[in-house]
């Protein structure tokens, strides 16, 4: 089972599951917990290979991920913890693990905040993902990551972010990062699916003014899905929930407080 961190409140049943992104941890959301356990209980997750969910022996044969079985994670820890219902949270893909889940299991998901949502890759991202493809048995994959993570976010104040997610990615096995990578490098059928179905799910997309990989395609999604609403932060690149962690917080909790 993944590796999970609770934060229980005694005075609500509801409850918020975040989810973070490749190359992360759930110790992303640090500048999250104090403000979300005095109105939810929270639970934070680890993805398969990250921070504390490292890999069995038994999984290192298994050649490759897809989003069934990661999303399948995911459900295995709500119904050890008897969750029948939950808020989700996630970042960059792990807001396609969420869409994902929500797609399977509607009945488990009471609303979704995409944080960095990834709905569409633009030409940029294309050559991007194309360019790790073809050198990613070749090229150390922390040089890969480092670069990916400066073109996302390439600004003086998304430093943090980067350094943040870079620390993070280090601690993950080169055959790891390669399942994750090519489980990244095939979403394309999947997100155009998403874009196409208005899941009729409360949606938050929270996003960065200065996510240009990203936010031009929510801009557009949202304006499509009745269910969906967008709140842009200035000044913010991609990883909203670090870089203003405030105006995330003040937001998302406005809206979980009205589902």
């Amino acid at each position: 089972m993944l590796s999970y961190s609770l934060y229980e409140n005694p005075e609500t049943t509801k409850w918020v599951t975040f989810i973070h992104g490749a190359g992360g941890s759930s110790s992303i959301w640090f500048r999250q917990i104090r403000s979300f356990k005095k109105e939810f209980n929270v639970l934070l997750i680890d993805l398969r290979g990250h921070g504390n969910s490292k890999p069995k022996i038994k999984e290192s044969f298994n050649p490759e991920y897809t989003f069934e079985f990661i999303t399948d994670d995911i459900i295995e820890v709500l119904d050890h913890l008897k969750i029948k219902r939950s808020h989700f949270i996630g970042i960059s893909l792990g807001t396609i693990l969420i869409r994902s889940l929500a797609e399977r299991n509607p009945e488990l998901v009471e609303s979704m905040v995409m944080g960095g949502a990834i709905l569409k890759l633009n030409i940029r991202s294309k050559v991007l993902m194309g360019f790790g493809n073809a050198f990613k048995s070749v090229v150390p994959y922390m040089f890969l990551y480092k670069l990916f993570a400066f073109i996302i976010m390439p600004k003086k104040n998304h430093k943090e972010s980067r350094i943040l997610f870079v620390g993070e990615a280090k601690k993950l096995y080169q055959k790891e990062f390669l399942r994750w990578y090519k489980l990244t490098a095939e979403v394309n059928p999947l997100l155009r699916f998403f874009r196409m179905n208005d899941i009729q799910i409360p949606t938050l997309y929270i996003m960065g003014e200065q996510d240009h990989l990203f936010l031009p395609s929510i801009k557009k999604i949202v304006s499509s899905h009745v269910s969906a609403t967008l709140h842009v932060i200035k000044d913010c690149g991609h990883v909203v929930n670090v870089e203003q962690p405030n105006e995330f917080n003040k937001e998302v909790i406005a809206f979980l407080k009205l589902q």
